[in-house]
């Protein structure tokens, strides 16, 4: 059975406290040490300790991982072989995995333009010979260790901390538990590429031990539910990342065959299980047929095994994709389920191997204003209701990407000036994805740098 370690500057560190990590079907797969906080408050030490390496050898570093990840054989494992570790304990279909595999890369790749979209015009980065300097605003890092506390729903969640080496941290990573493999292999493709061992670990451990690995560290990444986002929200050394709550509003009367298969692969894309999935479609009054149609499409998607060629939607064990179900119709009871009139498969398709598949769901409301209504779910899942001019931005507030189909201006202008809306789409396009240079959630270089202004007064010192 294989182990994972693990990984700090001093190299590999194998812990006799164990995790056991179960495939979707409930087997072993593979043993996951437990960093112990004694131990997890040292390594932080070991990183604030450690050298920076400078910023050209870093983006080349960066640079040469993203094209060991993809392609490369590392610590014995192959790309292909990478990705199927993934599906066994994720659930996501093994074409996502492969998909992901070149978008990390190229993101990699972009690495140096990504970091300068980033840093204020008026600014520079501080040289190597700072001598030099007469005067100057320098863009430097707040601190100097970060943790971060990852996700495990998608192999991209990880670029945050990627960009975080690029402007010079050194950076602790708290693995998912539903996927450690992918920060795993990105920490090992870095250091075969040259990036300093001192600039990264790859730490594994307890709901318990988070807190005293946040403590340690000058700043944080925290990814999580609702309840992560309410415990650290407002702390200036925490940036939080929670459910996306992302939202389409449609006021055109009718939307052509290709505007409609993009509003689906703003739902169902990579599964349905990025934060930029929408979870809420608002219609204008009158704009009811939309959403049949758009079930009559979500119900074609096929529904199967995570490594068929054709599979694009997530798998889970049986008992997880019933409760999750049984979440819908408690908190959706008076939601009707338009997808049920378009096909004759059941909510739940369950295999022989005690896995399942969620049949998508677009979930019809009388008002927005229903209590789970917009609730996030890891599947392709859809909340439905009306809009009516009166109600304004209220309804679209508190999400991470709105898309509007509107001719409304004004409406556009107040999204954008909304602080609970990061990202605004005006049209329909590939809203679930991401554009190279343009923010995800606010630019990450907005939390960890800030800029100093250095005069240097020469010959006077």
């Amino acid at each position: 059975m294989a182990h994972i370690p693990i990984i700090r500057p001093g190299g590999i560190y194998t812990s006799r406290d164990r995790e056991m990590l179960f495939t979707l079907q409930g087997e072993p797969f593979s043993e996951l040490s437990q960093t112990p906080p004694l131990l997890l408050t040292r390594i932080i030490n070991e990183l604030m300790a450690a050298p920076t390496q400078p910023l050209e050898e870093r983006i080349a570093a960066i640079k040469r991982a993203g094209r060991i990840f993809a392609e490369e054989t590392v610590a014995g494992e192959s790309p292909e072989e990478y990705c199927r570790n993934c599906v066994q304990v994720s659930g996501l279909p093994l074409s996502i995995m492969q998909r992901s595999l070149a978008e990390m890369a190229s993101f990699m790749q972009a690495i140096e333009s990504e970091v300068q979209a980033q840093k204020p015009h008026g600014a520079i980065h501080a040289p190597k010979n700072i001598a030099e300097v007469d005067i100057a605003a320098l863009w430097v890092p707040r601190g100097k260790t970060l943790a971060v506390v990852a996700p495990g729903n998608h192999p991209m969640t990880h670029v945050s901390w990627i960009q975080a080496l690029a402007f010079g941290y050194h950076v602790a990573v708290r693995p998912g538990r539903r996927e450690p493999f992918t920060p795993l292999r990105l920490i090992q493709s870095l250091l075969l590429a040259g990036l300093h061992p001192g600039h990264l670990a790859y730490l594994p451990c307890s709901h318990r031990s988070v807190e005293s690995m946040i403590e340690a560290a000058d700043l944080a990444i925290v990814y999580g539910n609702e309840s992560t986002v309410e415990r650290y929200q407002g702390q200036r050394d925490v940036l939080v990342r929670g459910p996306g709550h992302s939202k389409i509003l449609v006021e055109q009367d009718l939307l052509p065959s290709h505007l409609l298969q993009t509003l689906v692969e703003a739902i169902a894309a990579d599964g349905g299980v990025r934060c930029t999935n929408a979870s809420t479609l608002l219609l204008h009054e009158r704009r009811k047929g939309i959403a049949l149609e758009l079930a009559r499409r979500l119900a074609d998607l096929p529904l199967l095994p995570t490594t068929h060629p054709h599979a694009c939607l997530p798998v889970m064990p049986v008992e997880q994709a019933r409760k999750i179900r049984a979440f819908i119709d408690q908190v959706g009871a008076d939601a009707q389920d338009l997808t049920a009139s378009f096909t004759t498969n059941p909510p739940i398709v369950e295999f022989d191997d005690g896995t399942a598949v969620l049949r998508p769901a677009v979930l019809q409301c009388t008002s927005n204003k229903h209590p789970s209504f917009g609730a996030e779910l890891p599947f392709p899942c859809i909340w439905v209701a009306p809009w009516h001019v009166e109600e304004g931005l209220e309804p679209l507030r508190h999400s991470l990407t709105l898309t509007l189909l509107t001719e409304r201006e004004t409406l556009i202008q107040e999204a954008l000036l909304d602080q609970s809306i990061r990202r605004v789409c005006w049209g329909m396009g590939s809203s679930f994805s991401t554009i190279p240079g343009l923010p995800h959630d606010g630019y990450v270089g907005q939390f960890l740098m800030e800029v100093k202004t250095l005069i240097h007064f020469k010959g006077n010192v």
